[in-house]
């Protein structure tokens, strides 16, 4: 009886210090649904992703947490868990400086980004969002614009959608300021393939101080596939949900690495190192560009 009151108790907490967070994510000014928002857990590797109505839900760990939403083209909203019922982003409001124009004319182009000796592998990075870090050379001023993105995926879906993001380098040598001022959303067919996504309609140059392309998988129904697991021990049953598309990796040395999860960037070094010269082991994203003049 006692151990039985015991298990009770257990349950109960564990509930207590667990709960699916529901809300819907909307346009401040004109009450629109907005899809596709980065949706964290502050300081914890939990994500979500609106769907295409803007709706969400998320798990919390324990009472007090906050919430972290962002998306290109709206400023980013810290509130408590508590309080997302319904969540407005306001539009970010961009301050254009004067730039002189000038256009790709596509007569030669150049890949950049291949690595020796290719081991693909694929695996569930869950809900965070890894980056492949392109350093400038100088031989890139003759192709500075970026003509396409390519990605390696594996994906056991038609259609999974998920999204590009590319960053200037900041100050400190992480991820900063977007290139885009819009979400770069693509769709990946089904199977084992190379995706390659056409950049040109943006005009964008390689910036001098280097360039990070990182992917985010996009936590949303129409990525989602749902299987019963059961415990041949236990005969208990569980439901594992999956969400595609799965990014190829390369097994290779680097000086660092930056993933985006809890809603900040996190750099991995050698043994916690800041020094530049320790280099390290790490699984890169599958990523190319190409570049033209």
């Amino acid at each position: 009886m006692i151990e039985q009151r015991l298990f009770s108790l257990l349950i109960f907490i564990s509930c207590s210090l667990s709960a699916q967070i529901k809300g819907v994510v909307k346009d401040s000014l004109t009450g629109k649904p907005i899809q596709y928002v980065n949706i964290w857990v502050e300081n914890e590797n939990i994500g979500s992703t609106s769907e295409e109505n803007g709706t969400f839900s998320i798990n919390t760990t324990a009472k007090g947490k906050r919430l972290i939403f962002s998306t290109l083209g709206y400023e980013k909203k810290i509130i408590k868990a508590s309080e997302t019922l319904e969540v407005n982003l306001k539009l970010t409001a961009y301050s254009l400086n004067e730039v002189v124009i000038s256009k790709s004319i596509g007569t030669k182009s150049i890949e950049i980004g291949k690595t020796n000796n290719e081991i693909y592998q694929a695996f569930d990075n869950g809900p965070k969002m890894d980056t492949k870090y392109f350093p400038y050379k100088t031989s890139y001023n003759k192709t500075k614009y970026l003509k396409q993105v390519t990605i390696y995926t594996d994906s056991r879906i038609e259609n999974a959608i998920i999204k590009i993001h590319f960053y200037e380098v900041a100050p400190n040598g992480s991820p900063g300021e977007e290139l885009l001022d819009k979400d770069f959303v693509v769709t990946v067919k089904k199977g084992t393939r190379i995706n390659r996504f056409d950049l040109t309609e943006f005009n964008l140059k390689f910036p001098k101080t280097g360039l990070f392309i990182g992917f985010e998988k996009l936590m949303i129904e129409n990525n989602k596939t749902e299987k019963t697991i059961t415990d041949s021990n236990t005969n208990k049953s569980q439901t594992q949900k999956t969400y595609f598309p799965f990014v190829l990796y390369n097994y290779v040395e680097r000086e660092f690495l930056y993933t985006f999860s809890g809603g900040k960037w996190n750099r991995q070094t050698k043994k916690g190192e800041s020094e530049t010269s320790a280099k390290i082991m790490i699984n890169e994203p599958a990523i190319t560009l190409i570049l033209t003049n």
